[in-house]
């Protein structure tokens, strides 16, 4: 460790409840400022060599802490509560309703026979753009058109299929978009 981390090191360590308490104020809570704490000083471990040597180390380290805990904040808010994963769990009998299922199967039935009827380029177009995601541009390479055809080539198919399983078709993209046709 540099001489710079170890008086930051030092200086954190003499001066951890204030910014324990400096943190708890900021932050709203006890805990968080604590995991904050563990983490900046995790941090100034790691930090060796590369310690930044600033003209105010205090505000320096409360950043660094401040910084830790909205990390934090950021990769808890990631995971399910418990009551989502309850809810995930709890799918329940009534989605595997067989009038549902037959439903279900009817709508696939007809967007099948919809996609067959549209032309080749036209049904890859469509399952380039909304089954694999792929970026208008890279289909307009794919078939060498312009993006602009994609765009329509793309609506038309997603026009037809909407008109054969009786939905309205609401544009995504373009001008117009979110407009019903």
């Amino acid at each position: 460790m540099s001489t710079t981390s170890l008086s930051l090191v030092r200086l954190f360590m003499e001066r951890r409840q204030e910014l324990g308490r400096r943190l708890k104020y900021r932050l709203g809570s006890e805990e968080l400022a604590n995991d904050a704490l563990q983490e900046t000083y995790l941090r100034l471990e790691r930090l060796g060599d590369n310690g930044a040597a600033s003209s105010n180390p205090i505000g320096y380290l409360f950043r660094m802490a401040v910084n830790a805990a909205a990390d934090q904040r950021q990769s808890e808010s990631r995971y399910l509560t418990g009551s989502e994963v309850d809810e995930l769990l709890n799918v329940g009998a009534d989605t595997l309703d067989p009038a549902r299922v037959m439903h279900a199967k009817f709508e696939v039935e007809m967007l099948s026979h919809a996609l067959a009827e549209l032309t080749e380029r036209q049904r890859a177009i469509l399952i380039a753009a909304r089954v694999d995601d792929t970026p208008l541009q890279e289909i307009a390479d794919r078939f060498q058109i312009s993006v602009r055809m994609v765009g329509k080539e793309l609506k038309k198919s997603l026009t037809h299929c909407a008109e054969r399983l009786d939905r309205k078709f609401v544009q995504r993209f373009g001008p117009g978009a979110g407009k019903e046709s």
